[in-house]
């Protein structure tokens, strides 16, 4: 074995072929023409894998090749995967993306650094493992303690981790792995210490009392990005944990709060206030009710001191009080405020220095203060509330309203709004630096449409909470501690002693009379990611900046904001510079119906299920396997048991690694949304198998005409004919629209070049008319053998980044460097005249297949020239449309008024403006009277589709202001369309003559 790599750094500008190609290539190195190289009957993804992976085994053992062409590092870093499970299609799409882009850069002469790693994922694995112990043990974290819980994760994760990085070397992904890092590993756990007291130390990180998203199951704050919104229109009973019974949500209800001392109604009843909820179980908390200052409803209450309320349930009163934040369209206009339990009301509140008060404990249960609903369930004392206002005469009204309900997507537990104490990072300034890259111009957004979002998020610089109360993740590095007046202070600091240190430098004293109790809570998964770009350089030592920063950042747009954003803040403070100058967002990807992938709608299709193909009972299989590790819960196991036998009745076919990788990035990535579909993956498999059978015929013909493939070395100088010239053309169109892709990040423009080079140009337009020659093993046939060895060579190596298993198998039977000039072959006029050929030969066999003509029936054509110069043109092609139409014969004629062959024909048809066409065949093909009636009422329908395209280019033609604003290139096109549907027509009209 030997390892080929590109030592060259010639650079191809429109004259010299250099087309980046596989950075490694592994192949035999008995290359001459007396051996012969097996090559299977057909495509088999699996073999070729496994050969591919042989391959990788033995140049591991070989000495490497140093690169003469380096032009220096190009640093990426992989989005490190959740250690829940194994990889999704999401991962697959961005660890594709990046794979190609660090083979194109190694292609390009760089030395690329490829970062891998796995995030400890705290809520989302912390729910998991948990939810294992509980189906394995019957227990709780709380049960088995801290310690012990830990140490479950631990085990998970060694588990979990391997088999991501498995999936990651299955994908073909080209990664550094000496550099694989864990988010938790010692050189992590360090970075985000030293990073806390850093900012703690600045003032910039503060614990305070806040209203946060609380998971009342998890019993912990969650960041925004783990609430999931749930639309309700209508009510809707939803399952919730905690609850036997499913509870009624998307109603709102109408209530009465008595004015004290208000004035007596007309009707002898009391004054009052009507305010509308949707969340009854918070009236407990309420501290006020507001108006709008300008709502005429409300106007006469302006004039009075201050307005007090009967609160319902506690002895005592609330204000009224007027802000201009208050929707006057929202029910009556008077807003409840539970500061406590409301993001709306927790602002106006401090507005008013309104003081909140806390309804629910944190595990969702009414706290001790309230009496008569104390230890009840929020949900359930929703409806005690709702009764007993019935029974007091302040209902007024329960009706239905939309709303949307903030779900936890770890527990699925209905978000609970709390005060608790938390660590805020102060973001405003960190905000601004961040924004002024962008701004500045030295920040590039791609797709440039996600700048507004970037300024959205970051305009707004509000703090980041950034703990959590959680056993699983990095412990918050905080220790509190006591003066001697009992005040309590925080000191932050890497380990105890250093925080022991910090605190005697404050209060002075001695070691013994302190005490220090650390946070129990944890960080923000966010928080160790957002350090990435230089923690797994090795920050705080210095030595990072050898490897900082990164020359692009590719993941997905939904975390733009949660972690690209933050990235970018965090680097600008702690290291002073950007950690990146280049953004590249993908969209997420969805199944082929358009629906996000997710575990409540059961659609999820593993990268591996595509790649190795699922039989529907192996897919149920593994949605146990799921189920039993803790992974789904028994409902969503129902939902995907049904989604996945509605989606696959047969099971999944296995469609191989490359095709999955080349199906990911047939879509434009930087869509919104990209919809994956199982059997345009496979379709592409099949293409592959188009490819694999053109090599194929490629060597067979080279072993009949006695020569190898390697022995082809250029094709300067070389008398190809016009067919080679049309396919080497093609060939250099194909590979400039392949490289122009590589630099925008278009690789959908890549694949599709590449799939209508091999596929309709190639394999089945090229390949097809090189048969005879080659069969008769004349010189051209000897050419022609060249032709497709360098179109495969330099084909492949530019379908390489995208398929590099079945890339790096072909590539071994020709050689890597035939040397042809593409500038010599770009010739639009020939691309032109075969476009037309091929167009005609299209025409011909649809006619064929439609009447069912096959060989046997000895289809001979004749074809019809419109003019002298089609005539001309099509005469230098019989030999090749006769290939391509796959008829015994071909004759040529011109169409005049002496022409009648039409009607001594079993078939005819036109064939577009150059000519038309008509087939005779054996005497054991009937046609029937009812086929030829057919055929002449085809042919009327289309001369009315051309009569009315033609009067409707004719009427433009004729429209002054046509002629006044269209260019003069515009108005020949128009000109020559209608030369060529008259010439379309007068053919048709002969032929019916």
């Amino acid at each position: 074995m030997r390892n080929i790599k590109n030592i060259t750094c010639k650079v191809l500008q429109q004259k010299y072929l250099y087309q980046p190609r596989l950075a490694t290539l592994y192949y035999s190195t008995a290359k001459n023409a007396d051996t012969k190289v097996h090559l299977a009957a057909g495509y088999q993804p699996k073999e070729v894998e496994e050969a591919y992976w042989e391959r990788d085994k033995e140049e591991a053992n070989l000495p490497q090749e140093g690169n003469s062409c380096n032009r220096g590092p190009y640093r990426m870093l992989l989005p490190p995967p959740n250690v829940t499970g194994n990889l999704h299609l999401g991962h697959a799409l961005m660890a594709t993306v990046q794979d190609v882009i660090a083979r194109q850069q190694r292609q390009l002469g760089y030395e690329v650094d490829w970062v891998p790693g796995t995030d400890h994922a705290g809520i989302a694995t912390q729910v998991v493992v948990e939810r294992t112990l509980t189906t394995a043990q019957g227990k709780t974290r709380h049960d088995i303690g801290r310690e012990a819980f830990l140490e479950e994760v631990w085990r998970w994760k060694a588990a979990k981790g391997a088999g991501i990085v498995q999936d990651l070397r299955l994908l073909g992904c080209n990664l550094n792995w000496s550099r694989e890092y864990f988010t938790m590993d010692e050189q992590q756990a360090h970075a985000v210490n030293v990073a806390f007291e850093r900012l703690f130390d600045e003032g910039l990180i503060r614990r305070r009392n806040s209203l946060v998203n609380w998971s009342t199951t998890l019993q912990s704050a969650i960041s925004d990005i783990e609430v999931e919104v749930m639309d309700i229109k209508e009510p809707t009973d939803i399952r919730v944990p905690g609850y036997k019974h499913s509870i009624a949500f998307g109603r709102i209800f109408d209530f009465a709060y008595t004015v004290v001392d208000g004035e007596t109604q007309p009707d002898g009843s009391a004054e009052e206030i009507v305010v509308a909820t949707t969340r009854p179980e918070t009236i407990l908390g309420d501290v006020a009710v507001a108006v709008h200052p300008l709502d005429p409803r409300y106007s006469k209450y302006r004039n009075r001191d201050m307005v007090q309320l009967k609160h319902p349930f506690r002895n005592d009163t609330i204000p009224l009080v007027f802000d201009l934040a208050v929707d006057r369209d929202f029910g009556t206009g008077a807003v409840k405020i539970t500061p406590a339990h409301d993001k709306f009301d927790f602002e106006l509140a401090a507005r008013h220095n309104l003081e909140p008060r806390q309804v629910f404990s944190q595990d969702g249960f009414i706290l001790d203060t309230f009496k008569d609903f104390e230890g009840m369930p929020r949900f359930e004392a929703r409806d005690q509330i709702v009764h007993l206002l019935e029974s007091m005469g302040l209902l007024r009204q329960v009706r239905p309203h939309p709303i949307q309900l903030p779900i936890c997507s770890r527990s699925k537990d209905v978000i609970e709004y709390m005060i608790w104490p938390q660590w805020f990072l102060n973001c405003k300034e960190m905000a601004q630096d961040a924004l002024s890259e962008l701004n500045s111009g030295r920040l590039q957004i791609i797709p440039s449409n996600f700048e507004v979002e970037w300024d959205r998020w970051l305009q707004d610089g509000r703090d980041w909470c950034i703990s959590r109360q959680l056993w699983w993740g990095h412990q918050v590095p905080a220790y509190q501690f006591s003066d001697a007046e009992g005040n309590t202070h925080w000191v932050a600091a890497p380990s105890e002693q250093e925080a022991i240190q910090k605190a005697l430098a404050l209060l002075g004293g001695s070691e013994e009379e302190l005490t220090l109790v650390r946070d129990p809570d944890v960080l923000d998964t966010w928080f160790s990611s957002a350090l990435l770009p230089f923690s797994v350089a090795g920050w705080p030592n210095a030595s990072y900046k050898e490897k900082y920063p990164l020359d692009i950042m590719q993941t997905g747009h939904d975390i733009l904001f949660f972690w690209v954003a933050r990235m970018m803040m965090m680097g600008l403070k702690l290291t002073g510079e950007a950690p990146f100058n280049k953004v590249l967002l993908n969209g997420i990807v969805c199944d082929a119906h358009g629906r996000k992938m997710s575990k409540s709608l059961g659609n999820i299709v593993a990268p591996q299920q595509v790649v190795q193909g699922a039989s529907l009972d192996s897919i149920m299989d593994g949605l146990e396997q799921s189920m039993q590790a803790g992974v789904i819960n028994k409902a969503e196991m129902d939902v995907s048991y049904k989604c996945m036998s509605k989606m696959f009745p047969k099971g999944i076919q296995e469609c191989g690694t490359d095709a999955l990788r080349f199906t990911l990035l047939s879509h434009n990535i930087k869509n919104h949304f990209i919809n994956f579909d199982v059997t345009t993956c496979h379709t592409n498999k099949l293409f592959i198998n188009k490819i694999w059978q053109a090599m194929r015929f490629t060597m067979g013909a080279a072993e009949r005409l006695s020569i190898s493939l390697h022995q082809y070395e250029t094709l300067e100088g070389v008398n190809l004919g016009t067919w080679d010239r049309w396919i080497i053309g093609r060939l250099g169109e194909t590979l400039a629209i392949c490289s122009d892709s590589y630099k925008n990040y278009n690789f959908h423009m890549a694949t599709a070049a590449l799939k209508q080079f091999f596929y309709q140009n190639l394999c089945d337009t090229y390949l097809e008319t090189t048969k005879t020659e080659i069969n008769h093993r004349t010189p051209n046939g000897y050419i022609h053998v060249g032709t497709l060895t360098a179109c495969l060579s330099w084909g492949l190596q530019a379908m390489a980044p995208f398929t590099p298993f079945v890339a790096s198998e072909l590539l071994q039977h020709v050689p890597l460097n035939i040397e042809v000039k593409l500038s010599d072959y770009a010739d639009r006029k020939l691309d032109a005249e075969i476009n037309d050929i091929v167009g005609i030969c299209q025409s011909i066999r649809q006619l064929k297949s439609k009447h069912k003509v096959s060989k046997r029936h000895e289809p001979n054509l004749t074809l019809f020239a419109t003019s002298s110069e089609s005539e001309e043109m099509l005469g230098r092609h019989l030999q090749q449309i006769q290939l391509l139409a796959r008829c015994e014969s071909v004759d040529l004629d011109m169409l005049d008024e002496n022409s009648k062959h039409s009607r001594k024909m079993n078939l005819f048809s036109t064939a577009g403006p150059l000519c038309s066409f008509g087939l005779t065949m054996s005497a054991d093909f009937g046609m029937t009277v009812k086929q030829r009636e057919e055929m002449i009422r085809v042919n009327i329908k289309r001369l009315k589709r051309l009569m009315t395209e033609l009067q409707k280019y004719r009427m433009r033609l004729d429209n002054e202001a046509f002629q006044l604003m269209a260019d003069e290139k515009t108005r020949e096109h128009f000109r020559n369309r209608v030369r060529e549907l008259e010439a379309e027509i007068e053919t048709i009209m002969q032929e019916s003559a």
